[in-house]
């Protein structure tokens, strides 16, 4: 932290990562914190004393801002906007501080950590459809949480494994969960029937220490957190989560999604995708129905297009691609009886000219769960 004339710019809590090099009247510079991997992208931090002042902060490691600009918390991290509308990516923005504005959080896209779970799960405190559980503890002895809900008081018919944050820096997944969540404990058909026949398994923080010390999901020893699922792996809830879901799953493990994030910019990272086509083909035709579901059912602001998960097969667009042996997804179909398994990636602000943030994508996980539900119906017909 720096503090020059009672302003302070920090990162001490939960998800903060900044380095501030320097202030120079109203010129903020500040980096990363750089750890073992490096090439990540996310930065979070906060600005007391500054009302009444406009400040620029300038990043010297890069173009670390979208094209939605920052986003801001004017409520601790609670709840966030972004600064702009659409622009082009840059390494500098000026904010100007009202006279009441005395704490204000800026980040590289909307937070979430521990304590937005635990809000979010207190209005279904008293729902007997959900229990929470422990997977495991991390390397800093971190609860991991291990989520049940839907049909959890008698055998299911079904049952669903959706995972988070196997990458930390990737929050909006969490927004997405939490819309899932929504429909599987609510009153709708989807969630009724959900009661009666799924029971649904929910990793939120597959990478916790990642998650609450803002790390990317690729730092111990340089290991990445999603592609851990063959041989060792320095991630406790890696291997817990290989040796709870067999047993779990009892055959009846039918349904399998890991929700990511993409990069900051560019036209592979500005559209809802998932990037899985190349690797299986086999699991591609059965991810093919599940999406082709998704694209007839949704009705959120965030519009899912088929189109762009084959448009956009590799990073790079070349459409050269190796199996990822290792992954999560790649890992969960080896289980018996599998039908999907499968990944999708959510940009960080903006999703084909539409607004990435907490309500949009919350409402894209309720289109995900409405899709699940079509899915899982025609099993059974």
């Amino acid at each position: 932290m720096i503090r020059k004339n009672e302003l302070q710019v920090d990162c001490s809590f939960p998800g903060g990562n900044i380095v501030v090099e320097k202030i120079q009247d109203d010129e903020i510079f500040v980096h990363r914190s750089f750890t073992s991997w490096g090439h990540f992208h996310h930065w979070s931090f906060r600005v007391r004393g500054a009302e009444g002042r406009e400040l620029t902060f300038h990043f010297s490691d890069g173009n670390k801002i979208g094209v939605r600009g920052p986003a801001i918390s004017r409520d601790s991290g609670r709840t966030w906007r972004w600064l702009c509308r659409l622009c082009r990516p840059t390494r500098s923005f000026a904010y100007s501080f009202a006279a009441n504005e005395h704490d204000i959080r800026f980040s590289v896209g909307m937070q979430y950590q521990e304590k937005h779970l635990t809000s979010f799960l207190q209005q279904f405190s008293h729902n007997s459809q959900l229990r929470v559980k422990q997977l495991c503890e991390t390397n800093k002895k971190r609860p991991v949480e291990r989520l049940h809900l839907g049909c959890i008081a008698e055998a299911a018919d079904y049952r669903v494994l959706l995972t988070c944050r196997h990458h930390a820096e990737e929050a909006m997944a969490n927004y997405a969960l939490e819309g899932i969540m929504e429909v599987i404990l609510g009153n709708s058909d989807a969630g009724e029937w959900f009661a009666r026949h799924v029971e649904f398994l929910l990793i939120p923080f597959m990478d916790k220490d990642g998650v609450e010390a803002s790390f990317h999901g690729e730092e111990i020893n340089k290991h990445n957190c999603n592609t851990g699922y063959a041989g060792k792996n320095p991630y406790p809830s890696v291997a817990a989560l290989q040796a709870f879901v067999p047993d779990w799953s009892a055959g009846k493990l039918v349904f399998a999604l890991d929700l990511h994030g993409s990069a900051l910019h560019g036209a592979f990272h500005e559209v809802l995708m998932s990037p899985e086509r190349l690797r299986d083909k086999g699991n591609w035709q059965r991810t093919e129905v599940y999406l082709k579901i998704l694209e007839s059912v949704q009705c959120g602001p965030l519009v899912f297009k088929l189109d762009d998960s084959l448009r956009f097969t590799t990073w790079d667009g070349s459409g050269r691609v190796g199996p990822n042996l290792g992954s999560f997804a790649t890992w969960v179909r080896t289980l018996p009886k599998v039908q999907f398994a499968s990944v999708i990636e959510i940009p960080f602000a903006n999703a084909g000219g539409n607004e990435v943030n907490q309500n949009t994508t919350r409402a894209f996980g309720r289109d995900l769960a409405n899709a699940m539900h079509v899915f899982l119906q025609r099993l059974t017909s």
